[in-house]
């Protein structure tokens, strides 16, 4: 029987940022599907990287995508410059890191934004019918990037859903997590934060030093983004999403502390991975939502390494 560390070794995956069991079976797991669609391993800092793919190839190639309309949707919306423009897409992570969020948004929402009917089925059923048609999905989206009246700062949206429902136009912003704990440090604060946490109504007083500080300053930027966009759009509805797998457990420890901030969740939500792809699988069959699956939450191949 194999320690995780002993397999983690042997995948070349053995990495001391990851904190947790969830991380480092994480990182395992993208390096077991690097192998088995036949991928070299990518080099960091002079060593292989089970968790990597090799540059240039990996941007040349696409090969961190899952099939080639999910390729195609990396080229309109990262590699064309005009459509990039002002998008804070990071390569090379985009392209080489296999556990890095950014490319899982696109593996994971990429087909729903070019199917309209798909997307309108998916958020349907996620929202519990708050969203009865989708109307457009983008990527890496801020509405007012930079701009005072919103959050004065650089936040975005991983994806960004505008649908229609019962009380007329809507938004959804998307943050995705996967292998992250959110333990960055946090970004400068602004006192824009504390003007539009007033103006949303729905944060503890008492809970706003807290807010500040890791790991729920993140989840608070992301929120307060919707809410800005609440105030200053022309929307009747609007909310913030947090996507993670259900066995992260920072994540799912970070929501919890984070709710326990709140005075009304009716802005803010929490979905898992397993919830999104649940939900897709009911409204299509096709490969790519399987090999998704298969890639990011088969979990079982390493338990069975581990014996």
């Amino acid at each position: 029987m194999k320690t995780l560390d002993e397999l983690a070794r042997e995948k070349c995956v053995l990495q001391p940022t990851d904190k947790t069991t969830f991380q480092r079976k994480a990182r395992i797991l993208q390096s077991l599907w690097r192998k088995e669609q036949g991928y070299d391993a990518g080099i960091h800092r002079g060593q292989r990287l089970g968790s990597s793919l090799p540059m240039p190839w990996a941007r040349e190639t696409l090969a961190n995508y899952l099939n080639d309309a999910i390729r195609q949707v990396i080229r309109e919306e990262v590699l064309d410059p005009d459509s990039s423009r002002e998008k804070f897409f990071k390569p090379p992570r985009i392209f080489d890191n296999l556990l890095s969020s950014q490319p899982l948004a696109f593996n994971l929402f990429a087909v729903l934004s070019r199917d309209m009917s798909l997307a309108t089925r998916v958020f349907l059923q996620l929202t519990d019918g708050r969203c009865q048609r989708v109307t457009k999905i983008e990527f890496e989206h801020s509405p007012g990037r930079g701009m005072k009246e919103y959050l004065d700062d650089h936040s975005a949206f991983d994806v960004y859903v505008e649908f229609v429902g019962p009380s007329g136009k809507g938004f959804i912003g998307v943050e995705v997590k996967y292998h992250e704990d959110l333990q960055n440090e946090p970004s400068r604060h602004h006192d824009r934060y504390d003007e539009v946490a007033a103006a949303m109504g729905c944060f503890l007083p008492s809970s706003l030093a807290r807010l500040r500080e890791k790991p729920l300053q993140q989840i608070w930027r992301d929120h307060m983004l919707a809410g800005a966009q609440l105030l200053h759009g022309d929307f009747k509805d609007g909310f913030f999403v947090l996507i993670s797998p259900k066995d992260n457990a920072a994540c799912n420890d970070a929501v919890a502390d984070y709710g326990n901030c709140l005075s009304s969740t009716k802005t803010f939500h929490h979905w898992t991975l397993e919830g999104v792809v649940a939900g897709i699988k009911q409204a299509t069959s096709e490969q790519w939502i399987l090999d998704f699956e298969d890639r990011y939450l088969n979990f079982a191949k390493v338990d069975r390494l581990l014996g």
